[in-house]
């Protein structure tokens, strides 16, 4: 049995304890001429997974559409069909709501079945893109609820992507995670489920979209893949309905990023130019050119040097269209010397060690955030290590160290394992020494 978070949202909205939508139910039951007599360990029960015989499940229905004030129905509460409780993305943006408020509240709680949760492939995964690029579109996003959302909410929910976006780079999306989710949980699901029109309404959708993205980027860099994935989705089909295809190009490039690191480079490809295809001239020079990036690596994995170097090219060539000022607070993180150490990554998977050494060297010469320059220095010491260089792949690797003192981040922990693996095996002594800074490193849980 799966537990039931969407009975679980539905009476956190309806502020209505165990006990209570058990009584609740009695009573809805007598107007029926049912004799019903359910205490709040039957209501655990159903949210542990267990469906209510009868006619219950209706009257739960019935409940929770005289407290909330609109139709409540059976996938509602999550017991629908099969495929209603696990309705794709491209249903009901009402049904989305619900079901997308019910995972970040299974989140914050630390439910097993969420964090723990694989990512999907196959079809499962290539759905959500495939309905993002494809009709049919929200015609009306407009909601009636309770809470009237403003332009201020607006401007709060972007200022916290900002926030937490920062917070990311600086400490690492572990430190990060629990407080993104409390924030959605606590402010942007009461918006989303509040009331606003068509235009409005498309900006929340928008600025809840950037936010979902960051949640899901820090659960990626907590290994909670599944989980990202889920986030990512979510914030793919908030994109479609705020009608922004470059958000949802950039969500894109964020599960192009993931299929990278899980070895999908065929699907990495795919859901790159699937971004490049669909979000026309909403798409920035900046994110073009990452994506390009990203599917040079994956033509590189690949073995298909013809491709990757085709990619390379046209990364560079975006590169020099990128305009500061004028791209979205989302594609920020395409900075100076980004192309550079991707494309050192594909060349080192083609086995090009010089050229590789050359971008690698020239994105640790500009300026980059420090999470952005331990990534770059790794890569530079993996090549000098690669070459023969153990006193500079020594030095190198202890700047990396440096740099990631004070962030907690699985990938980041990766990357230092990945170099720490390389030093140990040269036997170097300063190789030996830069190892044991960063075992020193890795010793810190957590």
């Amino acid at each position: 049995m799966q537990p039931n978070t969407l009975l679980d949202a539905l009476l956190d909205e309806a502020g209505i304890s165990h006990a209570g939508l058990a009584a609740r139910v009695n009573l809805a039951g007598r107007a029926r001429g049912l004799s019903l007599r359910y205490e709040h360990t039957a209501v655990a029960r159903w949210l542990k997974g267990q469906r209510p015989r009868g006619q219950v499940p209706d009257l739960i229905c019935e409940v929770f559409a005289g407290r909330l004030h609109r139709m409540v129905t059976l996938g509602d509460i999550g017991l629908g069909a099969p495929d209603q409780s696990a309705a794709p993305a491209g249903s009901s943006l009402s049904g989305f709501v619900d079901r997308a408020t019910a995972l970040w509240r299974s989140d914050e709680q630390q439910r097993p079945h969420i964090v723990g949760a694989p990512a999907v492939t196959g079809t499962p995964a290539v759905m959500p893109v495939w309905e993002w690029e494809n009709p049919p579109e929200d015609a009306d996003v407009s909601r009636s609820g309770h809470t009237r959302v403003s332009m201020a909410d607006i401007k709060m929910l972007r200022s916290a992507r900002a926030h937490y976006e920062l917070m990311y780079r600086k400490a690492g999306g572990i430190a990060i995670r629990a407080r993104i989710v409390r924030f959605l949980n606590a402010e942007a699901a009461p918006l989303l489920r509040g009331g606003y029109s068509d235009a409005l309404g498309r900006q929340l959708h928008r600025a809840t979209g950037g936010l979902v993205a960051v949640a899901g980027i820090c659960a990626y860099d907590s290994d909670a893949h599944g989980l990202a994935q889920r986030y990512f989705h979510q914030a793919l089909r908030l994109a479609k309905a705020s009608g922004d295809r470059g958000l949802g190009a950039y969500v894109i490039a964020l599960l192009v990023n993931q299929s990278l690191h899980m070895g999908e480079h065929r699907q990495a490809v795919a859901f790159a130019e699937a971004a490049l295809r669909a979000a026309g001239h909403q798409i920035t020079p900046a994110l073009t050119t990452d994506l390009y990036a990203m599917q040079a690596k994956a033509y590189a994995h690949l073995g298909d040097g013809s491709s990757a170097l085709r990619c390379i090219r046209c990364a560079e060539s975006e590169a020099e269209r990128i305009r500061p000022g004028h791209e979205p607070d989302e594609t920020g993180y395409v900075q100076p010397g980004l192309v550079n150490v991707q494309v050192a990554e594909a060349l080192l998977s083609l086995g090009d060690l010089p050229a590789a050494r050359e971008h690698a060297a020239a994105a640790v010469g500009v300026p980059a955030h420090d999470r952005g320059r331990v990534h770059r220095l790794a890569m530079l010491s993996q090549i000098e290590i690669r070459q023969g260089e153990m006193d500079r792949a020594a030095r190198t690797a202890a700047a990396m160290v440096e740099r990631a003192r004070g962030m907690e981040s699985q990938r980041l922990r990766d990357r230092l394992r990945a170099v720490r693996q390389s030093l140990a095996a040269s036997g170097s002594a300063d190789a030996e020494e830069a190892a044991e800074l960063i075992d020193g490193a890795l010793r810190v849980p957590l």
